[in-house]
């Protein structure tokens, strides 16, 4: 079996007349931490979608553990062992914490399984354990981002995909985010592929890098290999040399 837990291979993504992904190919072996870089509108969140059953694929092929799965539903993705942390949170509001992660937990059948997993997410985010009771809706936008990862990790999910994690967080907060992620990664062997803007912050975390831009993937490399920036700032922008500046926080 292979190391790769997930390829996406020759993908293109329409929405009507418009293409979001044009022949693109990515993978992601296990237990890495892959990120997706672009500027806005590059396709990174159709990208994420696509993996987990959200975008209209027209053509290439989806893989998770070997096993196709193009066209399958959401749902049934979800049970293989992905999940996918969207862009703005979307969390229950008007729910509390507790009651967030109890419905993120209803994929399992086992209700004493899922209680130890709410201890287990509460173990890594321990502010939300302080505000467990708290509507979900007062809850400031680190701790929505918090409680969205910790919904993906009620799922046991094997691969979690996160959509722009530092969107509209303050960089103290973005810091301790990423670091409760990799903390994860080490102790429980999670893979992680993320979408951001910053690439200045995803050369700290990530192991690999994508740089996508116009739906079409421009660079592949490891991040030890970028960490100059050069290529990146070349393949973000579309020319050399560019004296603008990168998206940072």
């Amino acid at each position: 079996m292979s190391n790769t837990i997930l390829s996406l291979s020759h993908i293109t993504v329409r929405y009507g007349q418009m293409t979001a992904l044009r022949d693109a190919s990515i993978h992601v072996d296990k237990g890495e931490v892959v990120c997706i870089i672009g500027p806005n509108g590059a396709g990174k969140s159709t990208m994420l979608a696509a993996a987990a059953g959200g975008a209209p694929v027209v053509s290439g092929n989806i893989q998770f553990n070997d096993k196709a799965i193009t066209g399958v539903a959401p749902e049934k993705i979800a049970r293989l062992g992905i999940s996918l942390v969207p862009e703005g949170r979307h969390v229950f509001g008007s729910l509390t914490v507790e009651e967030n992660l109890q419905i993120a937990g209803y994929i399992q059948k086992d209700s004493g399984q899922a209680k130890q997993d709410v201890e287990r997410v509460l173990t890594y985010f321990p502010r939300l354990r302080e505000r467990l009771k708290f509507p979900a809706g007062r809850l400031s936008g680190g701790e929505q981002q918090m409680l969205a990862i910790g919904r993906a990790l009620m799922t046991r999910a094997k691969l979690i995909m996160v959509d722009e994690p530092s969107l509209g967080l303050a960089p103290k907060i973005i810091d301790q985010i990423y670091q409760i992620l990799l903390d994860i990664r080490r102790t429980e062997g999670l893979t992680l592929l993320i979408n951001e803007q910053s690439s200045n912050r995803i050369l700290k975390h990530a192991d690999r890098i994508y740089v996508l831009r116009g739906g079409v993937i421009q660079l592949e490399g490891r991040a030890a290999d970028l960490a100059d920036g050069e290529a990146i700032r070349e393949a973000y922008f579309g020319f050399q040399h560019s004296d603008a500046r990168e998206t940072q926080q």
